[in-house]
């Protein structure tokens, strides 16, 4: 069972309305009749996803994860939002990963740093 646990899914066949899917296959889901809640309470409608593949929550895109936590109301547009040139696609959490940022000198990319320039002079107490 990809994307969950066995409660996960009954809970979701059995209470869930699906509202939409992201480009990574991730569905998205509010509680059936939209769940109503009382006007004057705190509570909010219940939301959630069931993912493709591994439960990561990086995976979730920005305009979901907006939904998911009540940020908006509007369910984002199937292909997500209009995406500008200068805008890269989204990229799940890479740490642990060989993807994982590794600045110079860290120890998996040889250990070696640049010399330091001269320009630091370390505190002393005075």
């Amino acid at each position: 069972m990809v994307g969950g646990t066995f409660g996960t899914w009954l809970y979701t066949k059995l209470k869930g309305e699906l509202v939409g899917q992201d480009g990574q296959g991730n569905r998205y889901y509010r509680m059936k009749g939209g769940g109503t809640v009382h006007g004057d309470s705190l509570r909010k409608e219940r939301r959630w996803v069931y993912y493709a593949g591994d439960v990561e929550a990086s995976r979730v895109p920005a305009e979901w994860h907006a939904w998911l936590h009540h940020g908006t109301d509007e369910i984002p547009p199937e292909g997500g939002p209009e995406k500008y040139s200068w805008q890269k696609e989204h990229l799940p959490n890479q740490t642990g990963t060989d993807q994982a940022y590794r600045p110079p000198g860290h120890a998996f990319k040889g250990g070696a740093r640049d010399k330091a320039t001269g320009d630091y002079e370390p505190w002393t107490p005075g």
